[in-house]
């Protein structure tokens, strides 16, 4: 009897030291938070970053930590090994409260598993990308736990679906074998739990083992949402792996417009060998079944023909349906690239109308000197206000022309 409290003392000893451990690196961790705020904030005063949020949250992440089990078991059964987690039999009564205490406490443990979607966020490499940060806060973008996730769903969605799905049948089944371990069923081993969690995730459901206690149960409820959440998710992974990208529908419609539009072709010509059939068939004034035959056989290939239409038609909308976005991108860049180079073609030809009429208006204004002194020298006894009218004239049309 002494090996199993040795044992026993061990285990509590290592979840007493690790606790202990957590809570010095969360201590750190908020540490270094405060530092990195005063730092952003021009080294304000520590005191201003402790807010009322902030210190529940501290508080809150040391109380959940701090959860453990302190072993408080007087006496193990005879028929208790360690392969073997079966029901841990107490010597007295205080001893059996203390027992579902502990159990309590190994439950209320796993609300330590917070502490992932944090070492998850700190060591993804989108939080390490000095470009990822960089182009994310010209853009607003918050690199919390969720834009991670849907980073890690997008990148290696089969992948990360995986590795939830089994970690989180293991924690369940754990979870599980603590709750059923005060009972004397077959769900208190490690083996059947983790068959009954993979069947309650599953939505299957043999039936052929089931929890009895309260906790097991709620396990078992939260297993069964966790599946059909999980699941709905596997659709989407697989069906976005099975889609077809762009450059491949594009291919594949192609070629059925191809085949589609041969196929009218020939259902065209069935149109109008039957058309030339019936028309014999009346001049012949044979049979009646034979004309009827024909009549039939035309109104069938018009059927075929006008069904071939729109299918051509369903096709070719749906195409059209789908928007090219790099394409319009390049249409609308050479779009603007022409716009630009007709914008400058039109400033350059204003600039040379403007040189030209410049010109227009020296001429003119020489003209008028000219003419001035002209009419001067043939006739000396016209005034020089005259001259100076018609001067000023002459230069009033000039400015009328330039503007």
């Amino acid at each position: 009897m002494i090996r199993p409290y040795i044992a026993l003392l061990i285990i509590n000893s290592s979840i007493s030291l690790s606790t202990g451990c957590l809570l010095a690196l969360i201590i750190a961790f908020h540490y270094k938070d405060i530092r990195l705020f005063v730092i952003d904030h021009n080294q304000v005063d520590w005191r201003i970053a402790m807010t009322s949020h902030r210190i529940l949250v501290i508080s809150l992440e040391m109380l959940v930590c701090v959860i453990h089990p302190v072993g408080s078991y007087r006496e193990i059964g005879h028929n208790v090994t360690f392969s073997s987690p079966a029901k841990l039999r107490v010597s007295n009564e205080p001893g059996g409260v203390m027992m579902y205490i502990d159990l309590l406490l190994s439950v209320l443990m796993f609300l330590r598993l917070y502490l992932v979607h944090r070492a998850i966020l700190l060591h993804s490499k989108v939080l390490l990308s000095a470009s990822y940060r960089s182009i994310g806060s010209l853009n607003n973008i918050n690199f919390t736990f969720r834009f991670v996730l849907k980073v890690l769903l997008n990148e290696y969605p089969a992948r990360t679906l995986l590795v939830f799905i089994l970690f989180f049948w293991l924690t369940a089944s754990w979870m599980l074998t603590l709750c059923e371990r005060g009972t004397e069923e077959a769900t208190g081993h490690m083996n059947t739990a983790l068959w009954l969690i993979a069947i309650t995730f599953l939505t299957v459901g043999y039936g052929d083992v089931a929890p009895k206690s309260s906790c097991g149960k709620a396990v078992c409820l939260f297993t069964g949402v966790m599946g059909v959440a999980c699941t709905a998710m596997l659709v989407a992974v697989v069906n976005k792996t099975l889609a077809l990208n762009k450059g491949e529908k594009h291919v594949h419609f192609f070629m059925l417009d191809i085949q589609i539009s041969k196929r009218i072709r020939h259902a065209a010509a069935n149109v109008l060998r039957e058309c030339w059939l019936l028309h014999r068939a009346n001049l012949a004034k044979g049979n009646r079944g034979e004309h009827r035959r024909h009549q039939r056989g035309l109104l069938e290939a018009i059927r075929v023909f006008r069904n071939l239409r729109l299918k051509q038609r369903k096709l070719r909308d749906y195409v059209s349906e789908m928007v090219d976005l790099p394409k319009m991108q390049m249409i609308m860049c050479d779009l603007s690239a022409n716009w630009n180079n007709s914008y400058r073609e039109l400033e350059q030809r204003i600039l040379s109308m403007e040189q030209k009429l410049d010109e227009l208006s020296r001429c003119f204004q020489q003209t008028s000197e000219l003419l001035f002194h002209v009419l001067r020298h043939r006739n000396p006894d016209i005034s020089i206000y005259k001259g100076r009218e018609q001067m000023l004239s002459t230069r009033r049309c000039s400015r009328l022309l330039t503007c």
